[in-house]
């Protein structure tokens, strides 16, 4: 028995058994996965992956984590129950990588996400050098022991004064008070106007002009003889000697000490931190904090951006040039003379009126805002209107360009002014924070320190260095620090966490990423998946649910739920090696497409391009004023490598263009120089995102769709119901009527714990049904309401056969490849990809209209299976047969060669990119050399 016992501990040191997993649609499974290995997990979508993952893995390592704290503790952190499994042995603690934005503040930065940005503000306080924005020489406290040993390099036997100027006392001493002051202290001489006299001889001498000093309280002509000396290197008590009177004449005259050599230079030395007549404040990391008030601009208090006058508002077509017209404000018929007198005298510093705007330096832009001696330029124009607010005309006219605007004061860089005078290898933190991350890796790395710096920064840089390292190897070289976290899709966001968490350098953990690669182009992939084999190689378990076929291959073990999605799902396929995977699971979808079993075929026939769109000199974030054409009733796709400003186009250019045609307010920028073509096309514009559906537990689907009130109806129209009196609202658990009123129609009743999980205990008047016993009472085909809303779409096909309008709104659901999720299921629940999908579902069950639709999808196979990206390209071209638009922005290569028309940005990223590389048919893409996109998407029509 020993011996059995050893070898069971020995088992679980080497793997993780699961037993009787059963939460959502898993059937009760039995899994082994081996620790210190990376581990894919596949399957199709709603097959039970995340499930097994998320809910049961993940619940259960964090469930025992929080649990292993006291009570006190635990009431802070969120609690959880333990997931429906029988038990799980050998679990690692657990840390999970999720694809959601997890912030939606605005002082939330990709800086302190990777914590990069908080070690950077330890490296300032502690290396960084205050430097004068007058004189640009170093700011630097004179200690006593400087002072002392400056004195001492003095030539032997030279004659020394150590003097100390007064300084006001802020109270009603006169001067000769203060003299008298000195005395008592045992001071004897003085200094008054260059000449040196004993204290008590000047308050005894009765001259006028000296009577007149004596009762005033102007002190800036009094200097006090502190000490005098002549320098002997050799004598020690002399040298503790001076350094007493050093102190003494520091704190005599608050902070400053005076060095006079006889026949010799005077050199004065101040203990303040200050230089050029300005008092600096010493560098410490609250200093470069933004989320702190010590170190936060006062004007904008940390967020770097104010109300204010919105320069988009102000110059909406920076394609213009101002003799053109740029600056809209100047083109009334009173506000023109501003523009008039702008020109006549800018000329003579030369400033181009004929370049168009985004041509201009940085420097010539200030001066067209802020104007110069005898010129007066935007700013001028509306200070003069505030001036004039009591005009309603000149309200209006504040009112229409005001907007949120990069602060004036710290110039968007969050800081208080002091803290950009901090300086390391001559850059500030704000600078440092404006950087790519791919330069600032390289700043950071050929960052010069003195010996001395360089030893108190070199564990900081270590941090800093291994993080940056990260960030690039994930594809996030196009990123700054500054960016704020909610404009992060799901995959930046995800591959931000594993930088931190790669930062740690945690073991003997188990990391549990959801699908990495979102937003990653195939070109950066190998390099997630050379960062995921360091975190095993580090003594961890990786387990990634993931469908990208790269990262497939590279995996130690693959684990595939399925054989289907939903019911049809939820059994365990495959767990073991990949090589044998390829052979041995026959009943493997994921098997047939990765050995070529099945494939996406490339599209028979190209739709011709014969209505486009047109846009010309698109310039936002790092375009480049590109001209590009968009098809119409067709599917275009954006590609490019991640952060070549795919999104730039089309959720900055393209989305805010169409909304003004179609006569939509939208209040982001006019990032364009034209917007022409077949616009009588499109009639409405849609951009169709993977935010929630709806937040409440009360959103579902069906819902969403509008099945839900044909379905009410039918109940409605039941014998019983018309009996009963009974109306479609009876059948809805949101209002009062039909639904339980103990449990408010959420068939549960939530009781908090305080430190403990939250108690959901079933709602005792209806068990957990949501409705009152009498309205259940009502079936249609031997179901009542609760069990329709507990139906899968798959069998709501079913069951509602022959009811046409139901058919119709839920078919949309199916097709889209969402057949296994529950009528009634709430939306809370759904993915980012699945949400996207009923959206989707929602437009293709509408009827076709004369209004025809612009269709933007931002990833769309974002959670999609192989398979499953066969019916997402079905529901597309659905769409097109209808005479809508689509365009896609994305990655997958299936999508791509699907296309009718492709727009490939890059070369590469952040700066790098923005340009136009190819536009056309994907086999134009495919030939084209300078394309990472076409070098892939060959391999795939090959």
């Amino acid at each position: 028995m020993p011996g059995a016992k050893r070898k069971a501990a020995e088992d679980v040191q080497h793997a993780i058994y699961i037993k009787g997993a059963r939460s959502n649609n898993l059937k009760n499974i039995d899994v082994v996965i081996p620790k210190n290995k990376m581990v894919v997990v596949t399957g199709l979508s709603g097959s039970g992956k995340s499930s097994l993952v998320m809910d049961t893995l993940y619940s259960e390592g964090q469930r025992r984590y929080v649990e292993s704290l006291s009570s006190y503790a635990r009431q802070f952190l969120n609690r959880m129950k333990k997931p429906e499994v029988d038990y799980i042995k050998g679990i690692c603690p657990a840390i999970a990588i999720e694809q959601k934005v997890s912030t939606r503040n605005a002082r939330s930065t990709v800086g302190s996400l990777t914590e990069i940005y908080d070690y950077l503000r330890l490296l300032y306080a502690r290396v960084g050098r205050t430097i004068s924005p007058v004189s640009g020489d170093e700011v630097r406290r004179h200690s006593v022991s400087d002072i002392v040993d400056a004195i001492y390099e003095l030539a032997e036997g030279a004659k020394v004064r150590l003097l100390a100027p007064l300084h006001d006392h802020n109270d009603d001493r006169t001067i000769g008070k203060e003299l008298e002051i000195m005395v008592q202290k045992g001071y004897t001489r003085i200094e008054y106007k260059g000449k040196t006299q004993r204290i008590e001889e000047f308050l005894e001498s009765g001259r006028k002009e000296l009577q007149a000093s004596l009762a005033s309280k102007e002190v800036s002509h009094f200097v006090l003889v502190i000490d005098r000396f002549a320098v002997h290197r050799a004598d020690e008590d002399q040298r503790k000697r001076v350094a007493d009177s050093v102190q003494t004449a520091i704190y005599e005259s608050n902070g400053t000490c005076v060095v006079d050599v006889i026949d010799g230079e005077t050199t004065t030395y101040n203990n303040k931190f200050e230089l050029d007549g300005i008092e600096f404040i010493e560098p410490t990391p609250a200093l470069f904090n933004y989320n702190n008030p010590y170190g936060a601009c006062p004007r904008c208090e940390g967020f770097g951006r104010i109300m204010g006058i919105d320069p988009d508002k102000v110059i909406p077509v920076p394609s213009k040039s101002v003799y053109e017209g740029a600056v809209v404000c100047w083109n009334g018929e009173k506000s023109r003379r501003w523009l008039e007198r702008f020109i006549r005298d800018a000329a003579a510093y030369d400033f181009p009126i004929h370049r168009p705007y985004h041509d201009l330096s940085k420097e010539e832009k200030k001066f067209l805002w802020a104007g110069a001696k005898g010129v007066k330029g935007i700013d001028a124009y509306f200070s003069e209107l505030e001036s004039k607010s009591y005009k309603i005309q000149n309200r209006v006219m504040l009112a229409r360009y005001r907007g949120r605007t990069r602060c004036p004061e710290c110039d968007g860089g969050r800081l208080r002014r002091e803290a950009v005078y901090v300086k390391v290898g001559d850059k500030s933190l704000p600078e440092l924070a404006e950087m790519p991350i791919s330069e600032l890796r390289q700043f950071v790395a050929d960052l010069a320190l003195t010996d001395y710096e360089a030893q108190i920064a070199e564990r900081i840089l270590i941090e800093v260095r291994s993080r940056l390292h990260t960030m690039c190897e994930v594809g996030l070289g196009y990123l700054t620090l500054e960016r704020v976290s909610s404009t992060l899709s799901g995959g930046e966001t995800q591959r931000i966490n594993l930088t931190r968490l790669l930062g740690s350098n945690l073991t003997s953990s188990m990391y549990l990423l959801d699908e990495p690669s979102i937003g990653l182009h195939p070109r950066d992939t190998n390099r997630l998946v050379g960062v995921l084999e360091h975190l095993r190689d580090l003594g961890n378990t990786v387990i990634v649910v993931e469908h990208e076929e790269e990262i497939i291959k590279h995996t130690d073990v693959i684990l595939d739920i399925g054989p289907r999605a939903g019911i049809h799902g939820g059994e365990v396929i495959y767990c073991g090696p990949y090589e044998a995977f390829l052979q041995n699971a026959a009943d493997s979808l994921t098997q047939q497409y990765l050995t070529g079993q099945r494939s996406l075929p490339v599209p028979e026939r190209r739709r011709p391009v014969t209505n486009k769109l047109l846009v010309k000199g698109a310039r936002v974030h790092n375009l480049k004023g590109i001209d590009v054409t968009v098809p119409l009733q067709a599917m275009t796709v954006i590609t490019g490598v991640s952060g070549s400003g795919k999104t730039s186009l089309v959720k900055h250019v393209l989305y805010p263009a169409l909304r003004a045609h179609v006569g939509e307010i939208f209040s982001g920028p006019s990032a364009f120089g034209t917007l022409s073509g077949d616009l009588d096309l499109v009639g409405q514009v849609e951009f169709i995102n993977q935010n929630p559906i709806g937040r409440s537990s009360r959103s579902n689907p069906i819902t969403y769709v509008k099945a839900y009130d044909p379905i009410r109806k039918l109940f409605t129209d039941q014998q019983i119901s018309k009996v009963r009196g009974y109306k479609p609202k009876h059948f809805s658990f949101n209002v009062e009527g039909g639904r339980c009123e103990t449990c408010k129609g959420e068939g549960e009743i939530v009781v908090e714990m305080q430190f403990l999980a939250d108690v959901k205990l079933i709602c005792e008047d209806c068990k957990g049904k949501r409705f009152k016993r009498e309205v259940l009472e009502v079936e249609y085909k031997g179901r009542n309401i609760y069990e329709v809303l507990d139906l899968s779409i798959e069998e709501a096909m079913q069951f509602f056969a022959g009811e046409d309008e139901i058919i119709r709104k839920i078919q949309p659901l199916y097709d889209v490849g969402l057949g296994y999720i529950k009528l009634g299921q709430s939306s809370s629940t759904l993915s980012g990809g699945e949400a996207q999908r009923v959206k989707l579902a929602s437009f293709l069950g509408k009827e076709s209209e004369e209004n025809k639709v612009l269709f933007i999808f931002d990833e769309p196979t974002t959670g999609l299976h192989f398979h499953d990206i066969d019916k997402l390209l079905k529901a597309l071209n659905a769409l097109v047969e209808l005479g809508h638009s689509v365009v896609v922005i994305e990655h997958n290569m299936d999508v791509i060669k699907s296309a009718d028309w492709v727009v490939d940005l890059g070369p590469d990223a952040g700066e790098h990119g923005g340009a136009l590389v190819c536009e056309g048919p994907p086999e134009k893409i495919a030939q084209c050399k300078a394309s990472h996109t076409g070098q892939f998407l060959a391999e795939k029509l090959a």
